[in-house]
């Protein structure tokens, strides 16, 4: 058995129940804050995919059926959507740990924690979906965010300006209305967790802006002209509003950044 970190998320990565990936990943930063876990330089060959449940259904979001409310189902469809959001989440904070070496050591324990941090709001989602009858696979989902986790999988500058800042930073920008909705149906107890969820977000995406800040700057490229560029070559430089400003700039975009978003100075 290995006592080293990056390995041990690797490890983490590829197992396929949601609950076990779970259990292990919540020992993982723990240990690693308990001083048990040694740290690897080495490059690790880290799969294309990780370990993924036979459930849910993995399709296409244009094949998604639209999710409606209704008497069967209620706000379970979405609340699933979240879950599987979150599953996914955990998959793309272990990739990191495990897939980029020669990073500094905060690199690693940032992302160890987010995985934690991830791994928490799937248990609180996935507990909520089982009060209201159903569990995680009863749904078909997407696997846009791993789509694109795979383009950047050559790059953790890439990684880093796409995944938290672009896939993850959506989140902050549909939780609220997200929540407005569920709480018009009555649904408190999942309005409290993507409260939870959305404040830790924030700073999960923080942790991303900082570490793409900080390869721009041991690159020598400009932070700026770089996510512009990255937009442009892997969205069209487009994304769709609106955006969440006030949680953004808590995540420390730029005012720049933003107007770009905007579609303000491109």
């Amino acid at each position: 058995m290995t006592d080293e970190l990056r390995q041990l998320a690797l490890e983490c990565l590829l197992i396929s129940d949601p609950l076990e990936k779970v259990k292990q990943t919540q020992l993982l930063y723990p240990r690693w804050q308990a001083g048990e876990l040694s740290l690897s330089g080495d490059k690790i060959a880290v799969p294309d995919v990780p370990g993924l449940p036979d459930k849910p259904e993995l399709v296409e979001a244009r094949d998604l059926p639209r999710r409606r409310n209704s008497a069967d189902t209620g706000n379970a469809t979405l609340i699933h959507a979240i879950t599987h959001i979150e599953f996914n989440a955990i998959n793309l904070a272990l990739d990191a740990v495990a897939r980029f070496e020669g990073m500094p050591e905060q690199f690693y324990s940032d992302w160890a924690r987010v995985a934690f941090e991830e791994s928490q709001h799937f248990v609180l989602l996935r507990e909520h979906l089982v009060t209201l009858g159903y569990d995680y696979g009863d749904f078909p989902a997407h696997s846009g965010m791993w789509d694109m986790a795979r383009k950047t999988h050559h790059d953790c500058l890439t990684r880093m300006a796409l995944v938290p800042r672009v896939l993850e930073a959506r989140g902050l920008d549909v939780t609220p209305k997200m929540m407005n909705k569920l709480r018009g149906g009555g649904e408190h107890r999942a309005v409290e967790i993507l409260t939870i969820i959305l404040e830790e977000e924030i700073g999960h995406v923080k942790i991303g802006t900082h570490w793409f800040n900080y390869l721009c700057e041991q690159r020598g490229v400009d932070p700026f002209v770089t996510f512009k560029d990255l937009l442009d070559n892997y969205f069209s430089g487009q994304l769709r509003g609106p955006f969440n400003h006030e949680a953004r700039k808590l995540a420390d975009f730029t005012d720049a950044e933003m107007d770009l978003l905007e579609g303000k100075n491109s």
